[in-house]
């Protein structure tokens, strides 16, 4: 409401935003990805935030709605000795222990493990809806076309030309905007502009 909000841990793990809200005057909990840091990818600080907030909304009876552009989990040798996947785990069992209701939004990429412990529809969110920006994928679309067509992509006469065609006959036919829907992973794609009324009614 009015534009106001208050950002939790606003400096630690810059790459998730929590922050404490109004919808129509309803209090929320904001659990969203930041794409200028870190390119929103979730690692072992911004697991852990979200987990803590998302306890802490749950503790309060505070609904929680996410807003997901994530591609991944941050790889990396220095994420691995820290236990990244025991502490995305910590976000996965926040958000599934939480009682109160939970919206979750996907803005624009979704990839792979990221996606399912942002608030996804297999973990129990209440209600999910998409942007028609939406890409909810196993992982983006070069790195697929690389691995499904691996074989046609080396047995052609221009290997980068039969890659990009790939690429392109990937994105069109399994990362449109309404793959999601069809396949039932979100409930309703929606225009961007009535996010907040679409929001506001979700919670009434």
């Amino acid at each position: 409401d009015d534009g106001d909000y208050l950002e939790i841990h606003e400096r630690w793990a810059r790459n998730i935003i929590c922050a404490m809200a109004r919808l129509d005057g309803q209090v929320v909990g904001i659990v969203a990805s930041q794409p200028l840091a870190l390119a929103g990818v979730l690692d072992i600080h911004s697991s852990e935030k979200a987990a803590r907030f998302v306890q802490t909304c749950d503790a309060f009876n505070i609904p929680l709605v996410t807003l997901v552009d994530v591609p991944g989990f941050l790889p990396g040798v220095d994420q691995e000795h820290g236990g990244i996947i025991r502490h995305g785990a910590k976000l996965l069992y926040a958000y599934c222990n939480a009682t109160v209701p939970r919206i979750s939004l996907i803005l624009r990429k979704a990839y792979g493990g990221a996606y399912i412990v942002m608030d996804s529809q297999s973990i129990g969110a209440d209600l999910t809806y998409a942007w028609p920006t939406n890409e909810i994928a196993v992982m983006g679309a070069e790195g697929a076309a690389n691995v499904i067509f691996r074989r046609q992509i080396a047995d052609a006469d221009d290997p980068e030309a039969m890659r990009s065609h790939m690429v392109k006959e990937y994105k069109t036919e399994l990362m449109h905007p309404y793959y999601a829907a069809e396949r039932g992973l979100v409930d309703d794609v929606i225009d961007p502009a009535e996010t907040r009324e679409v929001l506001i009614a979700s919670l009434a």
